[in-house]
């Protein structure tokens, strides 16, 4: 073997090894925080009444190329009522470069809270939960960190044991949330 081709074989050699050792991760480990603003509706017999509502939560995930899957927890609050909900969620991204867009599905319960309406008291039952999102990452150069910006709607039917009906309650709101990447 020559001496040119003995540099190159040892170039393409070096190479593979240096682009392997620089490369991200496939998988990206992550914790983060939401907060989200938006209305909820409680959905009687024969009526709904409509709410302006906030929520707060913390999530933990794997972030992988095209999917992310994350375990989440919320306190969702409004003028009349206080829980809490615990999702395990999965998003499908599309493939770019710093902005990737994505949609995901959830499931899980609400539990705890409480439910007033004047001198009505009731507590909140655990109930299933189903919730749909839509929305962008936004990758922050250098630092690791990502930014969700989300639309999302959440479903529980049967929330409460009210007098002649279980009503259903529904939340739909903007997200922010930002997670940082172990």
């Amino acid at each position: 073997m020559k001496l040119n081709s003995k540099i190159f074989l040892g170039g393409i050699l070096a190479a593979s090894v240096i682009g392997t050792a620089s490369a991200n991760p496939v998988i990206d480990v992550y914790a983060g925080a939401s907060l989200g603003a938006g209305g909820s509706s409680i959905y009687y017999s024969s009526q709904h009444k409509n709410y302006s509502s906030q929520s707060f939560g913390g999530v933990f995930g794997i972030d992988i190329p095209l999917l992310r899957v994350e375990a989440e927890y919320n306190h969702l609050t409004n003028d009349d009522f206080s829980t809490n909900d615990a999702m395990l969620n999965a998003y499908f991204k599309m493939f770019s470069t710093m902005i990737h867009p994505y949609a995901g599905v959830g499931v899980g319960s609400i539990f705890g809270g409480t439910y007033e309406k004047g001198a009505v008291k009731q507590d909140i039952k655990t109930s299933v939960a189903y919730q749909g999102m839509l929305g962008l990452t936004f990758d922050i150069l250098a630092i690791p960190l990502k930014f969700d910006v989300e639309g999302r709607v959440l479903y529980a039917p049967n929330f409460i044991e009210a007098a002649n009906s279980k009503p259903d309650f529904m939340q739909y709101d903007a997200r922010l949330k930002l997670r940082y990447i172990f």
